[in-house]
């Protein structure tokens, strides 16, 4: 099926979480390559679900939906009424580009120095792979849940595919409304703000809206020697230019008042003040955020990213169009129709045509005062004590977006440990996470699904 881990230690010395990861980063479940590289790497992965989980899929029954998406469904012990446990992880990965230098080949799966390093280490195979860890060690003792539980597998969710949408859908048709989703996003990190030591479980309770748009511009082409004053390629730099910083105000979602309110427990002396005064007045924090720019900025606005930029034939060719394609990360508060019309504002120039190529509304916001974030909480007590559990934004899409429209409780966070370093590397260059943080993983999902009432 596939190759044997490549490793620098012997394999008596490997821990079998780590071989079973190595053998699932080895398979290019690439999904944006899907035509380059077909189907393969994804049936093989399937296949090796089964190879390497055995009780899951003698105990669990398992469905297909489209061609990516793996459903699997563990009876529980309480009426299905009651509504399930949904655990979610995705098992395609992004490209990689080959200029990268990368320490240990992107697929080969290399285990060294305590880590597993590929890519898919973190984004998503090491957070599916602890849910089926979990899962497989909790049969092998005869446990069975309280609740129903699903396991929602997709593999296209980096190209925004429609596996999670036809799981989604077959459970809303059959009437199953969700008790608690747990999906990949947040982790456990150090200094979750730039002032704010220590370690925290960060877990999204609201996700961000994504939305493509195209801009385009038109032009009269000819020779290059004699340029009109404005050109189409002047015409969209100029709106692109536009679209700076601070084309949408900040604004605190509840969820970060929240997460400052939460930190300010665990903090001392004037940080405690800080976050205080900046968890009771939105406004000011909005401010503070912005001014600190990166990913503090992000969790307070829309977020507007150039990506592709495009337009003529030749060197001393004026072209007749130019187009640029910008992705915004819409903040809980707007919607992508006002995103839209305020990206039309900026550039106020009707010369310039706007079109919305995608676009999904950010999710509503999940409490913190139920039994599900509690139990999030006490799951966390065990896998990783004296870590505090603690609301935030995920800025990022993920496939639990759709169920959020019907879901009550719906919640972002992988049981993993992540540097500032591993997280740089998540669609970058040497993805990698320590065997360490697996086994911790593992231990906070059995720990959620033994505590599950």
């Amino acid at each position: 099926m596939s190759r044997p881990p490549v490793s620098m230690a012997t394999m008596n010395d490997v821990p079998p979480i780590a071989e079973r990861l190595s053998r699932m980063i080895q398979l290019p479940t690439v999904s944006a390559e899907l035509d380059e590289r077909g189907s393969a790497p994804f049936e093989e992965f399937v296949a090796l679900l089964a190879e390497c989980y055995p009780r899951v899929h003698a105990t669990l029954t398992r469905e297909r939906h489209t061609e990516f998406g793996l459903l699997f469904h563990w009876k529980g012990r309480r009426d299905a009424a009651d509504g399930p446990l949904v655990l979610m992880a995705h098992y395609d990965v992004v490209p990689v580009d080959e200029s990268d230098d990368w320490t240990h080949p992107p697929f080969a799966g290399v285990i060294a120095d305590g880590s597993v390093y590929g890519r898919g280490a973190l984004d998503d195979k090491g957070p599916l792979i602890v849910i089926l860890e979990a899962v497989e060690s909790l049969l092998a003792e005869g446990f069975t849940p309280a609740r129903d539980v699903y396991l929602s597998f997709g593999g296209n969710e980096e190209t925004y595919g429609s596996a999670a949408i036809a799981i989604a859908a077959a459970l809303k048709d059959r009437g199953i409304v969700p008790w608690l989703v747990v999906d990949e996003g947040g982790a456990v990190v150090d200094a979750p703000l730039p002032f704010v030591p220590g370690s925290a479980a960060m877990i999204g309770v609201g996700e961000k809206g994504v939305m493509t748009v195209r801009l385009t511009a038109r032009g009269d082409g000819g020779h290059a020697s004699a340029p009109p004053s404005r050109t189409a390629v002047r015409r969209i730099a100029r709106a692109v230019e536009r679209l700076g910083p601070g084309t949408f105000r900040p604004r605190t979602p509840r969820a970060i008042s929240r997460m400052l309110v939460q930190l300010s427990a665990s903090a001392s002396g004037p940080a405690r003040l800080l976050l205080r005064t900046l968890g009771a007045v939105p406004l000011l924090s909005a401010r503070v955020f912005a001014a600190l720019g990166g990913e503090p900025a992000a969790l307070v606005r829309t977020t507007v990213a150039p990506t592709m930029q495009s337009g003529g034939t030749a060197a001393n060719v004026l072209p007749s169009q130019a187009t640029a394609t910008v992705n915004l990360r819409i903040a809980l508060g707007e919607t992508v129709s006002s995103a839209a019309a305020r990206v039309r504002r900026r550039i106020a120039d009707p010369k310039v045509a706007v079109e919305v190529l995608e676009g999904s509304d950010p999710s509503p916001e999940s409490p913190t005062d139920n039994a599900q974030f509690a139990l999030l909480a006490d799951a966390l007590a065990v896998s990783h004590p004296g870590v505090p559990a603690v609301p935030y934004v995920m800025m990022a899409a993920t496939d639990s977006r759709h169920f959020h429209r019907f879901a009550p409780a719906v919640y972002r966070f992988a049981p993993l440990e992540m540097s500032n370093a591993q997280r740089a590397a998540i669609h970058g260059v040497d993805e990698s996470v320590e065997i360490a943080a697996l086994e911790r993983g593992e231990r906070f999902h059995r720990a959620l699904l033994q505590r599950l009432q």
